[in-house]
């Protein structure tokens, strides 16, 4: 059998998403759902796998199965859980991941949006509504503001995730780095007529 390598630089690591895997995210919208009388969801998250808690032991994991790399959502609900309220714990829980996934030798490839979104941004009118680009905007800017500085070395921005819009519009290659620098915006969608509800 011939033998294959991978390419130099290539990533082969893990993926998880926030809202499935850290427990108690009561500011999400599907949190909201879940827990709705009507909900189709047969098993609400509740505490999930408590990686909130317990994000340590799941990077230590990673390194054990000799991955390079870490996918991970960021969970919008916890770091603005009201409208331009900051949560600082919530900031510096995230940058301590990405403090950790390096400090073991794992690339953090970092979501911005996972589906899930703040209730108060589903109360709004989620991406049907208008200000839609522009809340998500300043969530990405106060996120990216807050670790500015640090003293890790960010992956290139060919290698970070990108946020999507449902449908054709979708963001320019999204470039967010651990650290903190935001090198594209993403475009706004033209405008849409959405259904009535």
């Amino acid at each position: 059998m011939a033998e294959h390598r991978f390419p130099p630089g290539f990533l082969f690591g893990a993926s998880t998403a926030a809202h499935q895997i850290e427990g108690a995210n009561t500011n999400s919208n599907w949190w909201a759902i879940e827990h709705h009388p009507s909900s189709h969801v047969a098993e609400p998250s509740g505490d999930a796998a408590d990686s909130f808690h317990r994000w340590g032991e799941d990077l230590d994991l990673v390194a054990e199965l000799g991955f390079n790399a870490y996918r991970f959502s960021i969970e919008w609900a916890r770091i603005e859980p009201a409208p331009g309220e900051l949560s600082y714990a919530a900031l510096a829980h995230y940058r301590a991941m990405i403090d950790g996934a390096l400090e073991r030798g794992i690339e953090p490839v970092v979501t911005l949006h996972h589906f899930t979104e703040p209730r108060w941004v589903t109360d709004a009118g989620s991406w049907a509504d208008a200000g839609s680009v522009d809340r998500f905007v300043g969530y990405v800017e106060r996120r990216s503001g807050s670790w500015t500085g640090s003293a890790t070395s960010p992956p290139s921005t060919s290698r970070t995730s990108s946020a999507s819009w449902p449908g054709s519009c979708t963001s320019d290659p999204a470039a967010t780095t651990p650290t903190g620098s935001v090198t594209s915006r993403p475009r706004r969608c033209p405008p849409r007529t959405w259904p009535a509800r």
